[in-house]
């Protein structure tokens, strides 16, 4: 079993960090740090261990922050790499206050190349907006993948794990010039960013981003793939205008037959198989999807979607689709027992439901 990121900071690795940080300053107190550290250690998470670190490197490091910084940019070129989180970290705590500006842009530019700064960014967009957006728009044009990832990583409305950018939840304007320089960029590790950032923005402003998908739209091929994967929920919520865009508004196009499930009921953490024929009436593009209806804990049903393929097909030409559902607990996803569904989707169109039972 591979080790949980939360082991990998142990009493060895966190000694280990502290004596790189001694490479670099001489006298810093090694023991101290540790015992400050490690109190009750073993009752921490990994993100409330990152935090613990973070403030004992405030504690034990000078308490100039300029020295400290400065100090710390020696020492992330030097440390382990799960030890890396607790720099941004660093600067999100303690380096917002306007004395320290400069020198805060500096590092987190600096961490980010080594341990992103998206979630240490968020405190200063929300108390300084327009300064930091600027930065934020400077970094979009960085020669540097991660610093130009960051500028659009960082202002994403709704950041997994991170602050939510309310502000910017209801008017996303100030984030579009940011995603506008980005929209064709070289690098996959920032396209997937933008993507993100735009489908973060299309749950509260759909309308918004399908008319940024139609401007875009075939002007370059990183610029297509990025709107693809950024109007992944609008697709999966059947946006017609999104699925236009992409050749996929004619549901009509394709014959569905024999949709039919390989049994009624299952037992409890079993699995369901559909199965389906479809033909084109015409030359078209088709995207395949299917809709669980899944029951909760409460007696009603929750729907969740998932893709089944995305093909091109020719006037008269079938294909079969055979399609196995695993109902087992996962991590993400808890099973109850009672009557569920499966909603066959063509190009964001229903096309037929069948019921099934989970037996207890």
């Amino acid at each position: 079993m591979a080790t949980a990121w939360k082991d990998k900071l142990n009493r060895d690795t966190v000694s280990e960090f502290a004596q790189s940080i001694k490479s670099v300053y001489g006298v810093f107190d090694v023991d101290g740090f540790m015992k400050s550290t490690m109190e009750d250690w073993e009752t921490l998470e990994l993100m409330a261990r990152g935090r613990r670190i973070t403030e004992n490197m405030r504690k034990f490091l000078p308490a100039d922050y300029k020295e400290a910084i400065s100090i710390m940019n020696q020492v992330i070129v030097i440390s382990d790499d799960f030890f890396k989180m607790c720099f941004p970290t660093f600067v999100e705590l303690y380096g917002t206050d306007e004395q320290n500006w400069d020198i805060s842009m500096e590092a987190m530019e600096l961490y980010t190349q080594y341990s992103s700064s998206e979630f240490a960014v968020r405190p200063f967009i929300i108390n300084h907006e327009e300064r930091m957006m600027a930065q934020m728009y400077v970094w979009s044009k960085h020669d540097n993948e991660h610093v130009r990832r960051l500028s659009s990583e960082g202002c994403r409305p709704a950041l997994p794990w991170g602050v939510a950018l309310a502000k910017y939840k209801k008017d996303p304007s100030p984030i579009l010039p940011i995603l506008e320089e980005l929209k064709a960029d070289t690098s996959e590790y920032v396209r997937k960013s933008v993507a993100n950032n735009l489908n973060d923005i299309s749950k509260t402003h759909p309308d918004l981003i399908a008319e940024l998908a139609k401007k875009w739209h075939g002007k370059h091929k990183h610029t297509d793939w990025i709107i693809k994967h950024g109007c992944r929920t609008l697709l999966k919520k059947g946006n017609h205008d999104v699925l236009m865009i992409f050749g996929l508004g004619n549901a009509d196009a394709v014959n569905v037959s024999g949709f039919a499930l390989s049994d009624t009921a299952i037992p409890f953490g079993g699995d369901i198989t559909f199965s389906f024929e479809i033909e084109a009436k015409e030359d078209t593009k088709v995207r395949l999807e299917y809709g669980m209806d899944f029951m909760k804990a409460n007696g009603k049903q929750n729907r969740k979607i998932f893709q089944i393929s995305e093909i091109s097909m020719k006037a008269g030409q079938k294909k079969s689709y055979s399609k196995n559902h695993s109902l087992a607990d996962v991590s993400v996803r808890k099973h109850y027992p009672g009557v569920h569904a499966v909603t066959l989707i063509v190009n964001g169109t229903e096309r037929g439901t069948l019921e099934f039972e989970v037996k207890s």
